[in-house]
């Protein structure tokens, strides 16, 4: 195992990777609750309990592979933004059935695998300038801390200011925010595992003031499979033009989400070479893509790298088996469904003008959080260059308020091309970006034309 793994060129030894995967377990273990939230929220059609098998499976499967074939200390699993994607844009949103959303996840990360095997993903990279990369990332930051507050019931629609305040005399309200200030005090602490933590200790608060059951068993080994391989059945629903743009969306978070958690992981493990490359980067790039593959194909949305990982790499995880420790240790947390179903229930509380809301007030903080660890990139926009500011505020704006990932996107890539233009910078845009543009903007005018000619 040494020797597979190359402990003594890399600087460590067994008991210093195992204890490097359960740190990185810790940190991401959030996502076993979180997925099957977002996935499973009402009206998506996917179970809970299927969303938590699934999400499992699939991230033991991939950091397990990382682990094996690339021997590099980050682990996969389902990442947060593109499950939003595929449950409120695609599902929800476009009204797909979630097998042909997962399709669509499918096909993304068949095109990333194919850039990763043509070596086209440097010339993909280059075209999309720093300052929107940081943008995307933090508008949908902004965007999983909306749904957090929307699912805690913190806030409510409003006939007249689209949103309010929620009603604090509500108990799952009152449950949200109590979680919310128990979590926001663990990371602010810096407390290792701190969502999960916080997670933990806001469901046992709602078993404790009644609001939430007790599970009927602590473990469980009737596993929900009703996910698995929906998304391949449904492959030749998804292949068509009104998808391109959403599709793009899925390859945009997903790829440049993976280039920027390898390279930062990479550095902080001293693995980068004098240049600040990774060796061996297609294998780490390989699996990831693959992953993606195999998240949709397992119905967990796409399953990419993430850069939680740095924790274990703080603990001085140098290797591959860092991310097979934290693949097995998702393998272990399979039986525990019952306790995943009670901690990510919804309840439904009276709403405005009489309608019921449901609200799940024990995830909701740790969305909340999640949205702003991903807010805190907005500092690396040059917001004093107005031709790169602008598109990048557009994006960060309109992500989060038109409840749409890639109208967001699009958004940002159209007036970053328009402004380059209008100061007469038009070989500052890569061509590429060009084509993106005029892309999004036919996506946007499809709806007016189809009227028109109809």
């Amino acid at each position: 195992m040494a020797s597979f793994f190359r402990f003594f060129e890399r600087g460590t030894n067994l008991r210093t990777e195992v204890i490097a995967g359960l740190t990185t377990f810790m940190t991401m273990a959030y996502i076993i609750f979180v997925n099957p939230a977002i996935l499973g929220t009402e009206g998506t059609g996917l179970p809970v309990s299927g969303v938590f098998f699934a999400t499992c499976i699939a991230a033991a499967a991939a950091s397990i592979a990382m682990g094996v074939f690339a021997n590099f200390p980050v682990a996969l699993a389902s990442g947060l933004g593109l499950n939003a994607v595929v449950a409120f844009t695609l599902i929800l949103g476009q009204q797909l059935p979630w097998q042909t959303a997962m399709a669509a996840v499918i096909v993304e990360g068949v095109l990333v695998t194919i850039l990763v095997l043509t070596n086209l993903r440097e010339a993909v990279l280059n075209a999309i300038p720093l300052s929107l990369k940081f943008a995307i990332a933090v508008g949908i930051g902004l965007f999983i801390a909306f749904i957090g507050l929307k699912n805690g019931g913190i806030v409510v629609p409003d006939p007249v200011t689209y949103v309010k305040l929620g009603d604090f005399t509500q108990g799952p309200v009152l449950l949200a925010a109590l979680g919310l200030a128990l979590t926001l005090a663990l990371v602010a602490r810096g407390i290792r595992g701190g969502l999960i933590l916080g997670i933990l200790l806001t469901g046992l608060a709602g078993i404790i003031f009644g609001l939430l059951p007790l599970p009927g068993s602590v473990a469980s080994f009737n596993f929900d499979t009703s996910t698995i391989g929906g998304g391949v059945l449904a492959l030749p629903d998804v292949l068509r033009l009104s998808l391109v743009p959403i599709i793009f969306a899925l390859f945009m978070t997903d790829f440049f989400d993976t280039m920027g958690t390898v390279i930062a992981v990479g550095q902080e493990a001293k693995l980068l070479d004098e240049e600040g490359r990774l060796p061996d980067a297609k294998r780490v790039l390989l699996v990831d893509s693959l992953a993606a593959v195999g998240g949709g194909a397992a119905g967990a949305s796409s399953v990419t790298s993430y850069i939680e990982s740095g924790s274990g790499v703080a603990e001085g995880g140098r290797t591959g088996l860092t991310s097979v420790v934290v693949g097995i240790l998702f393998l272990l947390a399979l039986p525990f469904a019952p306790i995943i179903e009670v901690i990510g229930r919804s309840i439904s509380i009276p709403g405005p003008e009489g309608q019921d809301i449901l609200v799940s007030p024990v995830t909701a903080p740790a969305l909340i959080v999640v949205g702003f660890l991903m807010m805190t990139a907005v500092r690396f926009i040059p917001w004093d260059r107005s031709d790169e500011a602008i598109p990048a505020f557009l994006t960060i704006l309109t992500l989060p308020l038109t409840f749409n990932i890639s109208y967001g996107i699009g958004f940002g890539f159209i007036s970053y091309v328009l402004i380059k233009l209008a100061r007469g910078k038009p070989g500052e845009v890569h061509p590429l970006l060009y084509a993106v543009a005029i892309l999004f903007a036919l996506a946007f005018v499809a709806p007016a034309l189809q009227g028109l000619f109809s």
